[in-house]
């Protein structure tokens, strides 16, 4: 049985202690690598094109980070570059996504979203597994994800409801719920990957 979301969030919380100032920071360099890379299509035709393709690695370099912070490793800013060292699969992984993503959303908003949740485990399966192609870690999330898109859904909800509220403080909170949200989804895929391995072990065999 997986965890509740409510204790979820709760260990979410506890491991971000003592670790705000660095999950924030993270998150900052991470949000003005995008923004700097977004700026430069203004500037520059290739930059679009630049910004698809490094999406994916920088995206995984943030799972890395995530995952560090929950499961209480050594994490630092370096970890958003991570994702560089296994570029080729975090490119074609995150493309994949998207590709799929918006075919299933060309038929109603629903399915696209569904597919959206389906999808949502391969980047932190593809770094606990770096040797594994984008296809197979895709097939992956959608097997454990089987069951817990709901879940999930509603955890994404709360996570929205927290947002509405940053609202009131002028957007500060946002500051402190960026990074907590980031965790607190390594902490889904953390526990939801314990399921997985009792109840679907021939998945990672």
């Amino acid at each position: 049985m997986a965890t509740e979301n409510t204790e979820l969030m709760r260990k979410a919380q506890k491991a971000m202690e003592g670790k705000w100032i660095l999950a924030i920071g993270t998150l900052l360099v991470y949000v003005l690598i995008n923004a700097i890379i977004q700026g430069l299509t203004t500037y520059f035709e290739f930059a679009g094109l630049l910004s698809f393709v490094l999406a994916g690695p920088l995206a995984l370099g943030l799972h890395v980070f995530s995952l560090n912070i929950y499961r209480g490793y050594e994490a630092g800013v370096e970890n958003l570059f991570e994702g560089f060292q296994n570029f080729l699969n975090s490119f074609v992984a995150y493309a994949l996504m998207m590709i799929f993503v918006i075919l299933w959303a060309l038929l109603l908003i629903i399915p696209g979203i569904i597919a959206a949740i389906s999808y949502s485990q391969t980047l932190f399966i593809m770094v606990d597994d770096p040797n594994i192609g984008p296809m197979e870690a895709i097939d992956k999330s959608k097997a454990m994800m089987d069951g817990y898109k709901m879940k999930y859904f509603t955890l994404s909800l709360r996570i929205l409801g927290l947002g509405l509220l940053c609202i009131l403080t002028l957007g500060i909170g946002f500051f402190f719920l960026m990074p907590y949200a980031e965790v607190l989804y390594a902490a889904f895929y953390s526990d939801l990957k314990g399921d997985v391995l009792e109840e679907k072990i021939e998945l990672y065999q």
